[in-house]
C-alpha cells in the first residue's frame, strides 16, 4: 500500500471516530431505572383522647339532708307556694306572715333577692318581704339633708318580727325546703354553683357593712322616667361616692338606721353560725335528674 493510500485510510478512521464520539454527546442521558414499587404504609393511628370526667365544684357549706313531709316529698318548685305558706304560718303564725311576706313565687323571691343583695341591683318586685309603708324621711342640717331619725322607726316593726324568729326552727325549716331553693338558684342561671354557699357568701358581705355613726348625708335627684306616677316619692341617693357604690344589701343596711342594722346583723351572725360548715352529704333533690 502506497504512503497515500495509508494516510487517507487513517484520515477516514479519525473521521469515523470523531462522527461516533459526536453522536454520543448528542444523545440525551439514559434515564435512571425507577426505584422499586412498594406497598403503602398506613399512617399510624392517633392516640385516643380520653376527655377528662367533669368534677363537680366543692361545696364549702354544705346543707341537709333534707327532711321529707309527712306524706310525700317536696312538691315541684312551680307548685311550692301552697306548701312553704303553711310551713311558714307554722314557724311565724299567720299573722306575721301575711302582715311581712310576700308568698307568690316565694322560693324564686328568696333566692333572687339574697342573691342580689350582694350586688348593686336588688328588684323589688322579687322581695319575698312586703316593702315597708311610708317614705324616707330627711331633715336639713348644716346646708345638707341627712336621713332623719323617722327613718329607722319606719323600719322598726320589721326588725322586731326579724328579731323574734326562732333561728333554730327557721334554719330547720330551710334545711328541709333547702331542694327548692337549690332548684330555684340553678334556674336563675347558676346551674352547678351550690345557694348555700351564696347565703354564707352574702351574709359575711352583710356583716362587713360599714358603721356609720352621726347622721347620713343623702341629696335627692330627679329622674325623668315616664314609668314614674305623678306625685311619687322624691328619690334620695347618698351624698358620699363610695356609699352610693354600695351593693343593695349594704344601702339597706345603712339606710334603715344604724340601731336596727346592728340588730339584723346580729340575726344574720345568728344563722350563719348555723348554716356554715356543716358538713352533712347526701343533698336530695326536689326535681328528677
Amino acid at each position: 500500500m502506497s504512503p497515500v493510500s495509508r494516510v487517507a485510510i487513517a484520515v477516514l478512521a479519525l473521521a469515523a471516530g470523531a462522527g461516533v464520539f459526536m453522536w454520543w454527546r448528542r444523545q440525551p442521558p439514559t434515564p435512571p431505572a425507577p426505584p422499586p414499587i412498594s406497598s403503602p404504609v398506613a399512617p399510624a393511628a392517633p392516640p385516643a383522647v380520653v376527655a377528662a370526667a367533669p368534677t363537680k365544684p366543692e361545696i364549702l357549706h354544705p346543707i341537709g339532708p333534707a327532711t321529707s313531709a309527712a306524706g310525700g316529698g317536696l312538691p315541684n318548685l312551680d307548685e311550692s307556694d301552697a306548701y312553704l305558706k303553711t310551713a311558714l304560718d307554722n314557724l311565724l303564725g299567720k299573722k306575721a306572715v301575711l302582715s311581712f311576706l310576700a308568698i307568690d313565687g316565694f322560693a324564686r323571691g328568696l333566692v333572687a333577692t339574697v342573691n342580689n343583695l350582694g350586688t348593686d341591683n336588688a328588684a323589688a318586685g322579687m322581695w319575698p318581704v312586703r316593702r315597708t309603708a311610708g317614705v324616707i324621711d330627711t331633715e336639713t342640717r348644716t346646708g345638707s339633708s341627712v336621713i332623719g331619725p323617722g327613718n329607722a322607726a319606719r323600719y322598726a316593726p320589721f326588725v322586731r318580727f326579724v328579731e323574734g324568729i326562732d333561728t333554730d326552727r327557721a334554719v330547720a325549716l330551710y334545711t328541709r325546703v333547702y331542694p327548692l331553693l337549690q332548684d330555684a338558684y340553678e334556674d336563675l342561671g347558676f346551674p352547678g354553683k351550690y345557694f348555700n354557699d351564696r347565703v354564707v357568701e352574702v351574709i359575711d358581705h352583710l356583716l362587713a357593712t360599714p358603721d356609720i355613726a352621726g347622721p347620713i348625708k343623702v341629696k335627692r335627684v330627679e329622674v325623668a322616667d315616664a314609668a314614674r306616677p305623678p306625685g311619687a316619692p322624691a328619690l334620695y341617693v347618698f351624698e358620699d361616692p363610695t356609699l352610693e357604690l354600695s351593693s343593695s344589701g349594704r344601702k339597706i343596711l345603712l339606710r334603715i338606721g344604724r340601731d336596727n342594722a346592728a340588730k339584723l346583723k346580729a340575726k344574720l351572725a345568728d344563722i350563719r353560725q348555723r348554716i356554715a360548715n356543716r358538713r352533712v352529704s347526701n343533698i336530695s333533690r326536689s326535681k328528677p335528674e
